[in-house]
This record gives C-alpha cells, structure tokens and sequence, in this order.
C-alpha cells in the first residue's frame, strides 16, 4: 500500500479537529468494482470531515465516453481517481494521475453469475469451468479489466475460445448482472463485488483458482485535482481500518491481504 506521511496525517488532523481545515468539494471517479464499499463509506467521511464528495462512474478502461481514461482525456474534473490498478498507473504513467499519494484498496476475485432460480453449473475445477463455457447459450463479460483478461487470455488459454467466441459478448458501460437478470446472457463474468449490488442474480461463486486473476483497486489524486489535500484525505480513510468491514461486506478483501 502506498500513500503518503502527509495524507495519513491529514486525515486523523481533520477527524479530531474538524474546524481546523475548511470544506472542499471533492470530485470522484470511480469504476465499478470498489463502488459498492465506497458507496458506504463516503458519507461517513463526509460527516466526519464536513467535505462533500461529487462522484461520477465509468469504466477502467474501453472505448465508451464514461470510461475514466476517456473523460480525463477530454477534459473532465476530477480530484480523485478510483479504478483497476494497472489502468491506474498507465494514467500515472501518462501525466493524468499523480504517482504520489497513489495506494492501493482492496481486490475481487472474477465470479460467475446465472439468472435467479437458474441452474448453477460447478465450476471449482477447469475441467467442470470449461464444461460450463461450452453448455452455456450465451456468455456476457465487462469491457473493463475481468472482462479484457477473459477475452483475450483466459478462454484462449483454456482452449475454448473458438467454441465460444460467438456466444461470448462484452457488455459497454453496463454491469452485467443486470444483462444476466433481464436473461440476455445465461451466464456472466464480472469481480464478485461488481455482481453483488444487484438483484436478479444468483452468484455461481468465483472461477477456479488456477485461472483467477486478482483485480486490485487503487486510489490516485489526478493531476490536475483542484482539491488534492482534501483528496488525500479521502484515499487515506478509504485504506484505513475504519474501512475495512465495508471493504469485506462488499466481496472484497483489504488490500493488505491481496496475494503477491
């Protein structure tokens, strides 16, 4: 986890002496993926700092406006950003975030997820998974990071990518468990804290250990933040231990506990 002396000591500053530092409005983009702790923790932010927070969602990555590359490449304010951790530090990498004060949140293993009532196949083994892919009539996955590493790596490095590949569909600006829900998709991939919010759904559990890949969700202030202390305070309550039950109750786990 990264982040800096300053912003911690920001924080526990506006937490004990709320006075001493005047409110800002600070704005937030966010993908999906930590959406659902967030959601929960920023109005307790909000109240104990006095600061309001103006949220706006997008993608990680893709080709649709709402993606968070997209608006900052047009022009968009933003004071902090909330997205897939690679994705992140491309930004980083590109002048758009700030590599100081960036820290890393939580991650969310990729889950399955069928209509409510459907039939739930196994997929604890590849085997069983693969069995899955193949019976299924119609397969729906994100146009972010799961969604990126499912089309181009996974299916491919199973072996199914020809079998599957034209009933498999990624889904823009959209989650997928609502294109699961409505039954446009028999089955659907996204990180478990991405399918959880919604209803409709029924979450098969997530896919085999051996194919899984962690999605990391990190925090950066951008770099053109009009509120950049105010924003460094929010990212350090986000990896603070007052998170943490929000963070679990979404699906995800702490960042400290992410595999390496």
């Amino acid at each position: 986890m990264r982040i800096s002396s300053f912003a911690r000591g920001l924080l526990i500053g506006i937490l004990l002496f709320p006075g001493a530092a005047s409110a800002a409005d600070i704005k937030v983009m966010i993908s999906g993926g930590f959406s659902a702790a967030y959601e929960k923790l920023v109005p307790e932010f909000e109240r104990a700092t006095g600061h309001k927070v103006t949220t706006v969602g997008g993608p990680s990555m893709g080709e649709t406006p709402q993606a968070i590359p997209n608006r900052l490449a047009r022009g968009e304010d933003a004071d902090v950003v909330i997205m897939v951790g690679y994705a992140l530090d491309k930004l980083i990498k590109s002048g758009k975030v700030m590599a100081e004060g960036r820290a890393d949140l939580a991650w969310s293993p990729i889950a399955m997820a069928v209509k409510s009532g459907a039939p739930k196949p196994g997929i604890s083994t590849v085997e069983n998974f693969k069995k899955a892919l193949l019976a299924a009539k119609s397969i729906a996955y994100s146009d972010s990071a799961s969604g990126v590493y499912l089309s181009t790596t996974l299916f491919q490095r199973i072996g199914v990518y020809e079998a599957i590949k034209d009933k498999a569909r990624k889904i823009p600006a959209e989650p997928v468990a609502k294109v699961v829900a409505r039954g446009e998709a028999e089955i659907g991939f996204q990180p478990v804290s991405e399918l959880r919010p919604f209803p409709g759904i029924d979450i098969v559990g997530p896919i085999p250990a051996e194919l899984q890949v962690v999605n990391l969700f990190a925090a950066g202030i951008a770099t053109g933040a009009k509120e950049p202390d105010a924003g460094k305070a929010l990212i350090a309550y986000l990896i603070s231990p007052a998170a943490k039950a929000a963070i679990l109750e979404s699906g995800m786990e702490f960042a400290p506990a992410a595999p390496k």
